[in-house]
């Protein structure tokens, strides 16, 4: 039986929320004010029929808008879109009863994302099909256009298909594809490929690394192993030109990580010693440097060995020492950081709750936080402010375009 509903605003995941007596009911690809008629089945709104379509909704430019699970708001003004992730990240930091400015939403262009993770099967006629998954499925979207992607990657999707085929060489295999495209080329790393077989035989990894020579990669790694690399990748940080490790985290899109960078350089200016804590190969680390000498940690002993080979090649740097070490197991002590008056950490979605209640104790009067999960910000926000600092204001940045994830950063001062 069809109901009618009426959608009151958008939750977390980004769907449309309804309320009813029976509870809130989710329906995809709606927006708040729509009218909708819909099958209900379990809480969710299935073969969802749009009766009062919001003002605010727009025409998708996806061609697979609606099947594929990448972008769940592609169907909303720019405008209010946007403060809705202002208001993610205000309403985050109200459940921990923390009160600030939240500046409105930096917002990053279409075609900027220079990050894919592709997932690749087998066709009907058994060729390697690359796509993304459909909404709450595990069915494979074929993607022969992104608007989201640089259009760099995307033009490189047919040989992409190609490197694909050996890695489907298992039949329980399941590859994904990490695409990234750097200064030299696109750069692949693949995983989900079955190992207790054996992994890839001798006969698959050469056909994986004759199409990666016909596609022109950079390199080809499979789970960060090197198969073949043509130019080793690299990306800029600041002044540094930095080897980009197999493998190795880098911020989804440019413009994105320039926001958050400039705003970190900016917090911290006049210091005079920063820590850079979960620095990764040196996205911060570079910027910061120009500006006092840097302490950096992270656990990927690939990601500093990458940060140090970027200080052999940079200029005009002030003094940068790298360690690696595990921030969650062995976080940095008030006594490791010891004459840091300012301290950067951007932790992985769990946040770092451990190293944030040493950095509390220690005599740093700025930190700023980086983060791509709210709730674990707002959390570790608390810890800081507990302590006796200051939330000044924190900025959304959409780094995830038409997706219901939020970036921000998020500065405080004793």
């Amino acid at each position: 039986m069809r109901e009618t509903l009426t959608i009151s605003h958008i939750g977390g995941q980004g769907d449309g929320v309804a309320r009813t007596e029976r509870g809130p009911v989710f329906a995809p690809l709606t927006l708040p004010g729509e009218v909708i008629r819909a099958e209900v089945r379990d809480g969710r709104a299935e073969a969802v029929e749009i009766v009062t379509p919001s003002p605010d909704r727009i025409a998708p430019v996806s061609p697979q808008y609606g099947d594929c699970g990448g972008c769940s708001l592609q169907h909303w003004a720019s405008t209010p879109y946007l403060d809705w992730k202002r208001e993610q990240v205000r309403a985050a930091l109200a459940r921990e009863g923390i009160e600030t400015e939240v500046e409105a939403t930096v917002a990053t262009p279409p075609g900027s994302r220079r990050r894919l993770a592709l997932h690749a099967r087998r066709g009907p006629d058994g060729r390697a099909i690359l796509g993304f998954k459909a909404r709450k499925s595990w069915r494979l979207v074929q993607v022969n256009a992104c608007p989201v992607a640089d259009p760099r990657i995307v033009a490189a999707i047919p040989a992409l298909a190609r490197v694909a085929e050996a890695f489907l060489e298992h039949p329980k295999s399941a590859p994904t594809l990490h695409v990234t495209w750097t200064l030299d080329g696109l750069d692949v790393d693949v995983t989900g490929v079955e190992r207790r077989s054996g992994g890839l035989s001798a006969d698959a990894r050469m056909r994986a690394i004759t199409a990666a020579a016909q596609a022109d990669l950079a390199r080809l790694s499979q789970a960060g192993e090197t198969l073949v690399m043509a130019r080793r990748p690299r990306v800029a940080f600041g002044p540094a030109i930095v080897p980009l490790p197999a493998g190795g985290f880098l911020q989804a899109v440019p413009q994105a990580e320039t926001a958050m960078v400039e705003r970190a350089v900016e917090a911290v200016r006049g210091a005079g010693k920063i820590a850079d804590l979960f620095c990764g190969a040196g996205t911060f680390t570079f910027p910061l440097a120009t500006a006092a000498p840097v302490l950096a940690a992270d656990a990927s002993a690939e990601g500093i060995a990458a940060l140090k080979a970027g200080i052999g090649a940079a200029r005009g740097l002030k003094p940068i020492t790298a360690q690696a070490r595990d921030l969650f197991r062995r976080p940095l002590s008030p006594y490791d950081l010891k004459g840091c008056d300012a301290v950067v950490f951007d932790p992985p979605r769990a946040g770092a709750a451990e190293q944030t209640a040493q950095i509390a104790q220690t005599k740093a009067q700025v930190v700023v936080g980086v983060s791509c999960n709210p709730t674990t910000f707002a959390r570790d926000a608390r810890i800081l402010i507990d302590a006796g600092f200051r939330l000044e204001r924190a900025t959304p940045v959409d780094q995830f375009l038409w997706s219901a994830h939020v970036e921000l950063v998020g500065v405080f001062r004793r």
